[in-house]
């Protein structure tokens, strides 16, 4: 009996065993269900937020109170007349009338000179002071042609009456006379090569017959080479000094092949140089080539409005050809912003009721065209009408500035 009893314990016991561990394995596995059901509940909300979110990303909102304190302010897309525009290259020149040499017709000695590269100087300037001994020559033979012209015109008219009165041979009087005419003429030609030399010759007597002879400036402009130094002997054909009339620059334009049935005569130009490249010097088309040139371009001369001291022959100019006007969408230019390369604009998609509704903004690419006095052409999407999209005018920085500080945001969260 006692063997029975102890035998119906023992089956006891392993029964109650075993009801305890399936019921601890019904509470775990009930827990992991639990737990991944809330997983599962947790994540869905997250991914369709995510979702959500990726849909919205060009959507921004602002409260009335955030609207008002950034100063944004919204508008229409205008219609403008906007220029159509041809950006060229090209560089500063001068024609080949204002590029003077100067030489000394006579030669001589350099024996005084001031002159440096890029100095500006005055018509009639002292440009240098030369010296030869040709100079001497030169103007005592003039001044004893002008003695002896003197009295041999004296001697014509008396050999003239005496002719007239049948007193004298005819044959003396015209012998009188070819000798009068041909000295007029030596003193004529000798005064033209002192002019030449620069001196002049009235007044030229004895008394100040000089070995020296001054060069001076023939227009006003600057000096762009100095070619000799004091003491050096230069001959006629010798280059001593380089000047450049600045007051005829012009704009020497590169304009290719392609573009050439753009461009006429009179049409605007704006252009800047690199050494001042927030100015702008306006000028105006003049002249059209007609060589093409080995890489199919074409030189279009263009006359400047104003004469700049900070422009120089030669200088290389970033230039703008106003083509004509076209009416165009367009917005202020502080209703563009750019990023990652492209221009968008903000669309208005939402205005508040009332005080306690939001602004909603979408961020909208376009592409962009001509640019002029602040307002710039823009070409939207097809889906979106011209004529009754609301913008924002003012304040884009502002929304772009948030999206992207929420982007962030989001991100790091």
């Amino acid at each position: 009996m006692n063997t029975s009893i102890i035998s119906a314990g023992q089956s006891l016991t392993a029964n109650r065993f075993r009801l305890i561990y399936l019921l601890c394995t019904l509470l775990v596995l009930g827990a992991c269900s639990a737990e991944t059901a809330t997983e599962t509940d947790a994540d869905e909300p997250a991914a369709a937020e995510q979702d959500n979110g990726h849909a919205d990303e060009n959507l921004t909102t602002l409260t009335t109170a955030q609207f008002k304190a950034a100063g944004i302010t919204v508008g229409g897309i205008t219609v403008r007349n906007l220029s159509n525009t041809l950006r060229v290259n090209g560089s500063v020149d001068v024609p080949p009338q204002n590029l003077i040499n100067i030489s000394a017709p006579m030669g001589g000695f350099i024996r005084k000179t001031e002159l440096l590269p890029g100095m500006a100087i005055k018509k009639g300037q002292l440009l240098a002071v030369l010296e030869h001994p040709d100079y001497v020559t030169l103007q005592q033979e003039y001044v004893e042609s002008s003695n002896e012209l003197a009295y041999m015109e004296q001697e014509y008219r008396r050999q003239q009456t005496l002719s007239s009165e049948n007193v004298s041979a005819l044959k003396t009087f015209q012998q009188t006379e070819a000798a009068y005419k041909n000295l007029q003429a030596r003193v004529k030609a000798l005064e033209e090569k002192l002019a030449i030399i620069g001196v002049k010759a009235t007044g030229l007597t004895a008394a100040n017959i000089s070995r020296y002879v001054n060069l001076y400036a023939p227009v006003s402009g600057y000096v762009s080479a100095v070619d000799v130094n004091l003491g050096k002997y230069v001959t006629p054909t010798d280059v001593l000094f380089r000047l450049i009339d600045a007051e005829h620059l012009h704009a020497d334009l590169t304009v290719y092949e392609k573009d050439l049935g753009k461009i006429r005569a009179g049409q605007r130009v704006w252009f800047t140089a690199p050494n001042a490249p927030s100015k702008t010097h306006q000028a105006e088309v003049y002249l059209i080539g007609k060589q093409i040139e080995d890489d199919r371009s074409i030189r279009v001369h263009a006359h400047l409005e104003e004469e700049g001291d900070d422009l120089v022959p030669g200088m290389y100019v970033q230039a703008v050809i106003e083509t004509g006007a076209n009416p165009v969408p367009a917005v202020p230019d502080e209703a563009l912003v750019q990023f990652e390369g492209n221009h968008y604009v903000y669309i208005v998609r939402g205005t508040p009721a009332g005080d306690a509704a939001d602004y909603t903004f979408e961020m909208t690419e376009v592409q962009t065209g001509v640019s002029e006095n602040g307002f710039t052409e823009v070409v939207l999407p097809d889906s979106i009408n011209a004529a009754t999209a609301t913008v924002v005018t003012k304040g884009a920085f502002t929304l772009l500035g948030k999206m992207k500080n929420s982007e962030e945001a989001g991100h790091a969260h």
